[in-house]
Order: structure tokens, then C-alpha cells, then sequence
């Protein structure tokens, strides 16, 4: 208690609430005597709880906020009220609610998109929130809780128009009947003809979720006619703990089949076929389409492992790989090795396969996954190839991983890509006769 002035230092003043690491707790707030907390404890996908800190002895945990079928991002005390922050299948919703947990309103959002941001005061009315979606930069928000009144702060200025394109979400079922959420973007009024190039990319890993944000990258695609997909796979932090598990260890391969289907629902929906679907990843991401090189080869049109985790078996033996373990498991492990010898795309490139045109891109500075898994990748992919499609690697000099790479580096490297992903895919540029089936040997491709 930092408000009695005649107790000059903390000793005797302080009593432990929490000691066990079983699972998080973030600290919001207090209000009288209940600090407020988010926590995964006993609920994966988080709840807020209280604790009446002049109750003597350890903290108990009382329930405020129950745990939903929805993610809870973030929690923020604003004018005696609750606001939380949903990730609802991987787009935001605002809601608020009282002090005791009564839901109070909702926050209307201009379309499907991210809040990165929220700023609030206990004692004041207004709030202000970041928002941004496919078709919107960064939009600051002001909304006054107690007219109601939501309005745009500051806004960016672009010449992109948002009214001629649409962004929407589809649902497929994976291998395992798993239902899994997809991003897509087009341009209003698109045919469905299959034969739109197409845009994949997905993650799948580390609990990190994938959610609607502006990319002047992927609108390039977008306005060219092109599709943009994205995926929500297993792996990610989409639908909290239990999500993200289920794309780890002996269950990586979910997030291989997750990311199969996306593209097989893609065709059979009439949006492309296979031969026009452009695949894209980055880091785990990169690991996430070498497996789709070696495993289905005739699925794609085109692919572009980035900075890409493709050695399953070595990974942990350079720089920071040994901390990727609670995802991948290690190859000393008996049980380990078996499920990653079987995906691990370095040790699955068949001979005489026909792969897809593929670019593969690293930095010689690369520090986090170093340069050398896209460098024997790529070497052996080159030896093993059983067409004429191409296999080339890129290679940025005085670069890393990707963090804090200069524009000019960016707009070179993103130029390279997907000028690359549309040779290869669009409507009337020239497609290989042959795609490979896999099992080392190439098959002629129909249309």
C-alpha cells in the first residue's frame, strides 16, 4: 500500500498474492480494494478475475469476466466500466462491461479487422482505439462511453479505394473435420471461373494469430485482379492455448493439412485452380511451405519459402533454434525424431519430382534461423528437380531476419516476390506441362 505517507519503505507492507507459475496473470488494475487480472487459469481462452487485496492471506480468485468461446485479447479499465478487446474467429470486437461483470454495451467496428491499441482512462469517458482491416490503414478511433459517440481521430491519407474491392471471411473443414477461418480479398464483382491467380499465405505457429491488417504489399496483388487468401491455421494464437497446441510437436502435420485444404477449398470454390495458387510464408511460415513443396507438390502454381525453419532435424543446433523446442519437439527425442524426419522439408525432396516454381529468399546476416536452412534447401531442390520450372534462391547481403530492414530493402525484396508469384500464375502467362505427384516422378497438370 503505497498511500499511508508514514510508511516510508515497502517492509512489512507487501504480501504475496500469486506465487505459482501455472499459468499467466496480467496485471489492469485496482479499483478500491480488487485488483483486476487476466489469466488462462483454468481457461484457455482467458477470463478476468479479482482479488480483494485486504483479505489476509493468499489471493483468492474471484470470476468477473467468465471465459467465452472467443479469444480475450486485452482488458482495459475505462470510466468505472470493463472494456475488453475479442479476437471473435480472428477479427476484433469492443465490448464493454460493468465492474461486476454485467455486459454493459458493444463498440461498433467499421468492418473485420485488428484493434492493435487501446487507450483509456479510469476516470474519464473517452477512449481511443487503433483500427485497421485489409481494406483500411490505421484508423485512430475516439468513442465516448457515455454518449455513444464513435468517431474517426486521425486517419492516413491514401489513394487506395476501398469501396472497389471486398474483404470476407469463408469457413472449410481441414483433413480431421477441423473447422478453420479464411481471410479472403478480391475485387468487387471478381468471376468465379477458376482461373484467378491467387495470393496464399498462412503461419501457423508459435501462438501467434494472423488478423486483417493493411498491406500495400498484398493490395499490389489485390489490384492487379489477383486474389489474397489467408488462413487461419492450427498452431497460431487464433482461438487461444488449445489452438495453438494443436499445430505443435506430433500434431504439426494439422498445420500442413490445414493449409492443404485452404487451397483445395480455394479451387473447389471456383475462385483458382491449383496451377494459379502462389504460395508465400515467412520463418515458421517458410517451414509451413517447404512442407507443402514436399508433401503436394501438385497443389501449387508457385511457391516462396522465406527465411524458412527447413532442417527439422538440426534447427536447434544454431543461434536461437534450441527455444523453438515447446513447438517442434527435439530430434534426440526417439519420438521426436520419427515425426519430424517425416515432415521435416530439407530430408523429404524427392528426386525427379517435379516441384513448382520456387524462390527462396534469406539474409546473410539472418541471425534467428540462420542462412544456411535456405541455402541446403535450395541446393537440394535444385539437384532433385525434375522439370524445367525454376528453383532459385534470393539472398539480401547486410540484412537479417526481417525486423528493421530499411524500406528500400523492403520494396526491392517484395518488388523481386511478387513480380516472381505472378509470372508464374496469372491468367496467360505460360504454366509447366508437368507437376509433380510427389512420389518422384512428374505427371502431366490439367488445366
Amino acid at each position: 500500500d503505497l498511500q499511508d505517507p508514514l510508511k516510508p519503505n515497502l517492509e512489512g507492507a507487501t504480501r504475496v498474492l500469486v506465487d505459482r507459475f501455472e499459468a499467466d496473470y496480467d496485471v489492469l488494475d485496482v479499483v478500491g480494494s480488487r485488483l483486476f487480472l487476466i489469466t488462462d487459469k483454468d481457461a484457455p481462452r482467458k477470463r478476468v478475475v479479482a482479488i480483494d487485496v485486504d483479505e489476509k492471506g493468499p489471493g483468492v480468485l474471484t470470476e468477473v469476466i467468465p471465459e467465452r468461446s472467443d479469444l480475450l485479447e486485452s482488458c482495459t479499465l475505462a470510466d468505472g466500466a470493463l472494456l475488453v478487446s475479442y479476437l471473435a474467429d480472428a477479427k476484433a470486437e469492443l465490448k464493454v462491461f460493468a465492474l461486476d461483470g454485467k455486459p454493459a454495451e458493444d463498440i461498433p467496428l467499421p468492418a473485420l479487422g485488428t484493434v492493435p491499441e487501446i487507450s483509456a482512462a479510469p476516470d474519464r469517458t473517452e477512449l481511443f482505439y487503433s483500427f485497421t482491416s485489409f481494406l483500411y490503414p490505421a484508423t485512430v478511433y475516439r468513442y465516448d462511453l457515455a454518449t455513444r459517440q464513435n468517431e474517426v481521430f486521425r486517419k492516413p491519407q491514401t489513394d487506395f479505394r476501398p469501396e472497389d474491392y471486398e474483404a470476407r471471411q469463408l469457413f472449410y473443414h481441414s483433413k480431421d473435420g477441423t473447422r478453420v477461418p479464411m481471410f479472403v480479398v478480391h475485387r468487387k464483382g471478381l468471376e468465379l471461373d477458376g482461373n484467378n491467380p491467387v495470393y496464399l499465405t498462412a503461419y501457423g505457429g508459435f501462438n501467434v494469430p494472423l488478423t486483417p491488417k493493411f498491406s500495400p504489399a498484398w493490395l499490389a496483388w489485390v489490384e492487379k485482379g489477383g486474389v489474397f487468401a489467408m488462413p487461419n491455421l492450427r498452431g497460431g494464437g487464433e482461438y487461444g492455448r488449445e489452438w495453438h497446441l494443436a499445430g505443435t510437436k506430433e500434431r504439426k502435420q494439422n498445420v500442413f493439412d490445414d493449409f492443404f485444404a485452404a487451397a483445395e477449398n480455394l479451387a473447389a470454390k471456383r475462385f483458382t485452380s491449383p496451377r494459379r495458387i502462389a504460395v508465400r510464408g515467412a520463418s515458421n511460415g517458410g517451414l509451413l511451405i517447404g512442407a507443402a513443396l514436399t508433401q503436394r507438390p501438385d497443389l501449387f502454381g508457385a511457391a516462396v519459402p522465406q527465411v524458412g525453419v527447413m532442417d527439422m532435424l538440426r534447427y536447434h543446433k544454431f543461434t536461437i533454434g534450441w527455444a523453438w523446442e515447446p513447438d517442434y519437439g527435439l530430434s534426440e527425442q526417439p519420438d521426436a525424431f520419427a515425426y519430424l524426419f517425416k515432415y521435416s522439408p530439407l530430408q523429404n525432396i524427392k528426386p525427379g519430382t517435379c516441384y513448382p516454381p520456387t524462390l527462396i529468399t534469406t539474409a546473410d546476416h539472418d541471425d534467428r534461423v540462420v542462412p544456411g536452412h535456405s541455402f541446403k534447401f535450395a541446393a537440394t531442390m535444385q539437384a532433385a528437380q525434375g522439370c524445367p520450372d525454376p528453383v532459385l534462391i534470393r539472398i539480401d547481403t547486410h540484412a537479417g531476419h526481417g525486423s528493421g530492414k530499411p524500406l528500400s530493402k523492403v520494396i526491392d525484396e517484395e518488388t523481386d516476390i511478387l513480380a516472381f508469384m505472378w509470372n508464374h500464375v496469372a491468367p496467360g502467362k505460360k504454366v509447366s506441362e508437368y507437376r509433380g505427384n510427389g512420389e518422384g516422378r512428374g505427371v502431366a497438370a490439367s488445366e
